[in-house]
């Protein structure tokens, strides 16, 4: 699926950049977000190994990602999928509204203090494969077609990725190298949540609800990845989110979620601590 990326000219230039700047609009994908890419494929390739039933811990975009891929491969067929939804308790509103939206008798949801552990204790009993892309590698799959848009854009310098998993980076940089590229990889945290980017920024909530993989099963892949690429890491507070969702909107009249605004604000970042750029630049809008 074919998302736009666009030129975002008022937005540069209010940056005061003197080079293209492109928004790669991934929260224009059917699904909602760039996990619409992976989910799908994951599921896919588990069914072609016998699998029919799945569960996932989510924050919100991978768990609606599941819930529309398994309800759209029910309506076509007799044998149905099964799929429980693990949230933890203060998963962000919007998202668990669109998730109740999509529940029915193959899709379940369930609030608990501890989802992932619940994903993990399901998986190693047989009762469902877990879908969980910070630790396996089918996901990185779904993101090449992401990394072959992106390199249409004519010397492609760098781009910035809102990170929690860090499955996003690496997969851009692998397929990046496969397609003899290599622009930057700026990687976006949090202070609430970042273990691939030092901080000493004390904080223990971000608005930014689908940055929440604390344990970085893949930063040492992604870190070196950012290092190799010339790029670099950044963490974003509340405040800067803030402001760049304002200024997002006031330049290209998009209203980004927190989450997307973390590429902007990565981008500000490196802008302020004056970052060579010396082609187009892409900041990844991830999701609503």
């Amino acid at each position: 699926m074919l998302t736009p990326q666009t030129q975002a000219k008022k937005l540069a230039k209010a940056l005061h950049l003197d080079v293209p700047l492109y928004l790669k609009r991934e929260d224009l994908h059917p699904q909602g977000s760039h996990k619409g890419r992976s989910i799908p494929l994951m599921i896919a390739r588990y069914i072609g190994k016998g699998h029919d039933a799945f569960c996932i811990s989510s924050s919100g975009n991978a768990a609606i990602s599941a819930a529309t891929t398994i309800n759209e491969y029910n309506t076509k067929h007799k044998n149905k999928l099964k799929l429980n939804i693990f949230v933890g308790k203060n998963i962000d509103s919007s998202k668990l509204k669109i998730i109740k939206k999509l529940l029915n008798k193959e899709v379940a949801l369930k609030k608990t203090d501890n989802p992932k552990q619940t994903a993990f204790k399901m998986d190693k009993d047989g009762s469902a494969k877990n879908l969980r892309q910070s630790t396996d590698d089918t996901a990185l799959l779904g993101y090449t077609s992401l990394a072959k848009e992106l390199a249409k854009i004519k010397n492609l310098n760098a781009v910035f990725i809102p990170t929690s998993s860090g499955t996003t980076a690496q997969a851009l940089h692998e397929e990046f190298e496969n397609l003899k590229l290599n622009p930057q990889i700026h990687i976006i945290q949090t202070p609430a949540c970042h273990p691939m980017v030092k901080s000493a920024i004390p904080m223990n909530h971000s608005i930014a609800t689908a940055i929440v993989d604390n344990v970085g099963f893949r930063k040492e892949v992604v870190k070196k990845a950012v290092l190799d690429s010339g790029g670099n890491g950044w963490v974003a507070t509340n405040k800067d989110i803030s402001e760049a969702i304002t200024l997002i909107k006031k330049t290209e009249n998009i209203t980004a979620s927190p989450n997307s605004a973390l590429s902007v604000v990565g981008l500000e970042l490196a802008i302020k601590n004056k970052w060579g750029f010396k082609g187009p630049i892409v900041c990844l809008l991830t999701g609503k």
